[in-house]
């Protein structure tokens, strides 16, 4: 999946502006993944999770898409976002409106 538009501004502008750490960051991106024992879905929704807890919203557009293309369904978004709420509170509800608006994205 390469949808430009669900990269955000701040990771086009990194690729764009300062290609070389971008594509070390990809390197390692990619090697982090090999070294992964969990299946891609499951992979998917725990980033999901990590980023809700971390408040990044801006990542959420792309790995939600990315999760919906795995065959991750609405509701598995919906778990994935709250799941840090018992460790981090209320604040990962601040993650469900990017993440719906992705996922209900045609």
């Amino acid at each position: 999946m390469n949808d430009k538009s669900s990269i955000s501004n701040a990771f086009q502008m990194f690729s764009k502006e300062a290609p070389a750490h971008q594509e070390a960051w990809m390197q390692a991106v990619k090697g982090l993944g090999t070294a992964s024992k969990l299946d891609s879905r499951t992979e998917a929704l725990a980033y999901i999770a990590v980023l809700a807890v971390a408040r990044l919203e801006s990542g959420l557009p792309f790995h939600v898409k990315q999760a919906k293309a795995l065959g991750v369904s609405r509701e598995e978004i919906i778990s994935a976002v709250l799941l840090g709420l018992p460790a981090v509170g209320n604040t990962v509800v601040q993650s469900l409106p990017a993440a719906l608006a992705a996922y209900d994205e045609e």
